[in-house]
């Protein structure tokens, strides 16, 4: 006897059902302001981030102008650091490459790329890279696949991937495959959407989905697809867990990727989506009735994206990859294989 999938229930006929543009934005804008306050404080280790969240959402938004660009480049000018030649979450901590990916893709989207030393980037991440392929995220040595896809993906909009040794990246993402069709964080971990989505954009940025074949193709789609609960319909990260909003980005860029995101229920999971909104703050958080932050936020307007709920006057089209407005990509020319 199989056990009963977890799941939500929504009242659809109480939530949210417009897109709460306006509210969205100011929550956005006013986020991180109070400095004194615990939460801020708290979230020190992934401040860069927040901010590469808080402007592409804007951007995606057709507000990024209603922010201070010239404050967030000289925050991200406090974050590098020049001895190793990455960057940091927050001013006097340590170099990750996390945080190095929301650096460079918050200075190509405020188009200051000039900011980049390119040499010293490259220099930084090609130290990271192992002898088997994979990468560590800093110096204290954890390996994980998410490492692997921001590696390339900083490369990428950099132009600089033959930095790297690519066959043997390739190799430790393809090492990473499970039986299931899915990909884990190293080899024999737990499917994941997250680290799916992370090694398929590493593919993708690579052309190297045809390592993939078919039948390996479909059953991953299938996998990503089985993500979407029947009550809610939401989508999860993994079997047996409750909906989360941030799982609208992972799992359906994967599907985009795949060329299968008609797969997926779009109605509902808009639904799931818009419900998800705080009509008070503005705002989304990870399912409805919670609390919403930018990371939630961001992830819900993107999926929203994929979905192409809204035209694009309204949310502007994302790039299912890297996760940035397509406009930018399309000017930068950027290459990737989507099937």
């Amino acid at each position: 006897m199989g056990t009963p999938q977890r799941d939500v229930k929504v009242n659809y006929s109480e939530v949210q059902k417009d897109l709460l543009i306006e509210q969205h934005c100011a929550f956005l804008i006013g986020y991180g302001r109070s400095h004194n306050t615990y939460e801020y404080g708290a979230t020190d280790y992934l401040r860069m981030s927040g901010i590469y969240w808080l402007c592409t959402c804007l951007d995606l938004l057709h507000s990024l102008k209603l922010i201070d660009q010239e404050h967030i480049i000289d925050y991200i000018q406090k974050c590098y650091d020049k001895n190793s030649g990455g960057y940091s979450p927050c001013p006097n901590h340590d170099p990750h490459l996390l945080y190095t990916l929301s650096a460079v893709q918050l200075l190509v989207q405020l188009n200051r790329t000039d900011l980049i030393d390119k040499q010293s980037l490259c220099s930084y991440i090609k130290q990271l890279q192992q002898d088997d392929g994979s990468f560590i995220g800093d110096q204290w040595g954890e390996i994980d696949t998410r490492f692997s896809f921001c590696a390339v993906a900083c490369l990428k909009l950099i132009d600089s991937l033959d930095t790297i040794d690519i066959d043997r990246a390739t190799n430790f993402i393809m090492s990473c495959l499970n039986f299931d069709g899915g990909f884990g964080c190293i080899p024999g971990a737990e499917s994941h959407a997250g680290q799916i989505y992370c090694c398929l954009g590493f593919l993708s940025l690579v052309q190297r989905l045809d390592n993939l074949d078919l039948s390996t193709r479909n059953m991953l789609a299938w996998w990503l697809c089985e993500r979407q609960l029947d009550k809610s319909g939401g989508l999860n990260g993994r079997p047996e867990k409750l909906p989360d909003v941030c799982y609208s980005w992972w799992v359906l860029a994967s599907l985009k990727i795949l060329g299968k995101i008609q797969w997926i229920n779009r109605e509902k999971l808009s639904k799931f989506i818009l419900a998800s909104q705080d009509d008070e703050t503005g705002g989304c958080s990870d399912r409805p009735g919670n609390v919403p932050d930018p990371f939630h936020t961001l992830f819900g307007i993107a999926g929203l994206s994929l979905l192409n709920t809204y035209d694009e006057n309204i949310i502007r089209k994302v790039n299912p990859v890297l996760c940035m407005p397509e406009y930018i990509i399309q000017k930068l020319e950027i290459k990737m294989q989507l099937l």
